[in-house]
């Protein structure tokens, strides 16, 4: 089955953001993987000056809260490195039994990788001249400002290069099977908290090896 790939633009974040980027990207994959009768929430973000529109459904909220939280416990743990967030969707193919009860085929036929850059903030120095101190403040909140606008025009790029993969690649999307449910099936891939060295490629690496073909985590 033919699987279409998007490697979507790298964003340079800091720890606070990581919550309100993944939210915002996230929900506008999802809307726009969207099915049946979804009644769409027009959501501002809390530190850009971007609103994007997600499907109003609890479940699908709180799963990407709880990954979104899996994620930042495992930033805490490896700070200042680039990691990626990755979002399957597949289809459900070949039931057949195994020795081990019966075996469910996933086909993957999209997936989309959310690429981060975790930084520290910068530590601002102490000056016990009072001049000196205000106008290291005064650069510190610039260069914060600017950081910050940075951040927000990245990701306008990245929501623009949703759309834009969305609206042409087609091709490949499933028929429908079940107008009842909000998305097509999908999986939200974080780095293992166990593979310190490697992060996420060596987790799916290792259940490659172990299954044959990737298996993302639910």
């Amino acid at each position: 089955m033919n699987c279409e790939t998007c490697q979507l633009k790298e964003l340079v974040v800091e720890p606070p953001e990581i919550r309100e980027v993944l939210r915002c990207i996230l929900h506008t994959i999802l809307f726009h993987r969207a099915l049946g009768l979804v009644r769409p929430k027009d959501v501002e973000c809390e530190l850009f000056d971007i609103t994007y529109v997600q499907c109003e459904d609890h479940e699908l909220e709180k799963k990407i809260d709880e990954k979104i939280n899996q994620f930042i416990g495992w930033v805490e743990k490896h700070p200042n490195r680039k990691s990626q967030v990755c979002i399957s969707f597949y289809e459900v193919k070949n039931k057949h039994a195994t020795w081990f009860g019966n075996k469910i085929e996933r086909f993957y036929w999209e997936q989309w990788y959310i690429n981060l850059h975790i930084i520290s903030p910068k530590p601002h120095g102490k000056s016990h001249n009072t001049k000196a101190h205000v106008v290291t403040g005064e650069n510190a909140f610039e260069e914060s400002n600017s950081r910050c606008a940075a951040l927000e025009s990245s990701l306008r790029e990245v929501l623009f290069q949703i759309i834009k993969f969305v609206n042409e690649k087609k091709d490949h999307i499933p028929p429908l099977q079940n107008s009842e449910i909000v998305s097509y099936p999908y999986e939200i891939s974080t780095p293992s908290s166990s593979d310190s060295s490697f992060g996420w490629h060596a987790d799916v690496l290792k259940r490659m090896l172990q299954t044959g073909h990737p298996s993302m985590l639910s």
